[in-house]
């Protein structure tokens, strides 16, 4: 049974109980013949959600009997941008701020969203671990024994690959080529430490802040 993962809650979902809808629009006499496209919204089914996921797929069509055929020329996520997640507001600014942007030019420019994203995770360690290193190389050693095994494994994988890898001791702001792949899975590392990091720090704090409550409710009762 598929999944679908809501980009603006996360809540996780079958992909049978997401309300689907699609239409499509046919386009003539374009540089490819009759093209179309296909207009699909995606409706989370979390009753304090209910946000609209929304694609645009374009083809190329064209008749071979008995049947029309369609071949894929291009697909777009219109809402949310890109392929952008949406981070409750605790997560600093200029991370989610450098990590909307890295989404938003990730199929343009693969180089330049692996720069912005290189600047987020250096961002991040700053920010959440309190360590300021010469490069991001050195940061990132400096964390290796506070993340927990399974993040560090995630991050030293990503850091191996490619030119993402030869460059970490490089000028943050150094624009590299890389591969769309690497770019990609950069982006992937950035929403995994958001999680692992801002989002988990915060519902430790709530579920003990909630323990604290209903203990100090159960002591005043008991004192009344």
């Amino acid at each position: 049974m598929a999944s679908w993962l809501c980009p603006f809650c996360n809540h996780l979902s079958t992909k049978e109980s997401v309300s689907t809808e699609s239409s499509t629009h046919d386009i003539n006499r374009t540089i490819e013949g009759t093209s179309n496209v296909e207009i699909t919204s995606y409706t989370c089914p979390n009753p304090d959600c209910k946000e609209v996921q929304v694609f645009a797929t374009y083809y190329r069509k064209y008749y071979e009997a008995p049947y029309y055929k369609y071949d894929l020329i291009e697909t777009w996520t219109l809402r949310p941008q890109g392929s952008v997640k949406v981070f409750p507001e605790y997560v600093p600014i200029a991370i989610l701020s450098d990590y909307k942007e890295a989404c938003l030019i990730q199929e343009l420019s693969p180089k330049a969203s692996a720069t912005l994203s290189r600047r987020c995770l250096q961002g991040m360690i700053r920010d959440f671990w309190g360590v300021k290193e010469k490069n991001l190389h050195a940061e990132i050693q400096a964390i290796s024994d506070k993340v927990d095994p399974d993040t560090w494994q995630a991050i030293d994988a990503i850091r191996s690959i490619g030119n993402i890898g030869a460059h970490m001791e490089k000028d943050i702001d150094l624009i590299i080529d890389v591969h769309p792949e690497e770019a990609q899975l950069l982006i992937q590392l950035i929403e995994t430490l958001i999680k692992d990091w801002y989002i988990n720090r915060e519902e430790r704090k709530a579920r003990a802040n909630n323990i604290i409550q209903m203990a100090a409710a159960k002591k005043a009762h008991k004192n009344s």
